[in-house]
């Protein structure tokens, strides 16, 4: 019988130091991209969806992939800011690979904001959110080729990325 208790008190102080595994849960909340929604430019408060939308990073060949797709069809896109750099620059190329009309046409959105990295846990470890910059949060040009810019007017709606929650950036067109 004391052997039996004893054994039973081996077993227990055995798996009493045993620690929960380092897995960061699914759910926590990571480093958050930008959301983007756009907007039809004649009637500002209605949604419009952008038809074969390409969004590329300046010097990467891929597109930002979005909903298991590089080509976006919709009213609201999310796209990672750097983490190592204040600054991203993207093509966003409306009708991608059109080549008839309408054809496809690029503008380049440049992001400034700054960085800051938060501790989320051990198992996450730090994710980074970002805060616009208040007095030139971003730069719009017309892409390489000479054509009229298809992005007519973009707003900030809310300066801090912390979460992927909200809209961020409303894109006029």
């Amino acid at each position: 019988m004391k052997k039996l208790i004893l054994l039973v008190l081996a077993i227990a102080f055995t798996f009493s130091s045993c620690e929960k595994d380092d897995i960061c849960d699914a759910n926590t909340i990571t480093t958050p991209r930008l959301v983007i929604s756009f907007y039809d430019i004649s009637n500002s408060s209605v949604l419009k969806d952008v038809t074969n939308l390409s969004i590329i990073e300046e010097n990467e060949t891929e597109a930002v992939t979005f909903n298991s797709s590089t080509l976006i069809n919709g009213s609201t896109v999310s796209i990672p800011l750097k983490t190592d750099a204040d600054v991203t620059k993207y093509r966003f190329i409306l009708y991608f690979g059109s080549t008839t009309t309408p054809v496809a046409n690029e503008d380049q959105i440049q992001f400034n904001y700054t960085r800051e990295n938060v501790y989320v846990s051990r198992a996450c470890g730090y994710k980074t959110e970002y805060t616009l910059d208040p007095a030139n949060p971003f730069l719009l040009t017309d892409g390489a080729a000479a054509d009229q810019q298809w992005i007519k007017y973009v707003a900030v709606k809310k300066s801090t990325i912390i979460n992927e929650n909200e809209t961020h950036l409303e894109i006029y067109f």
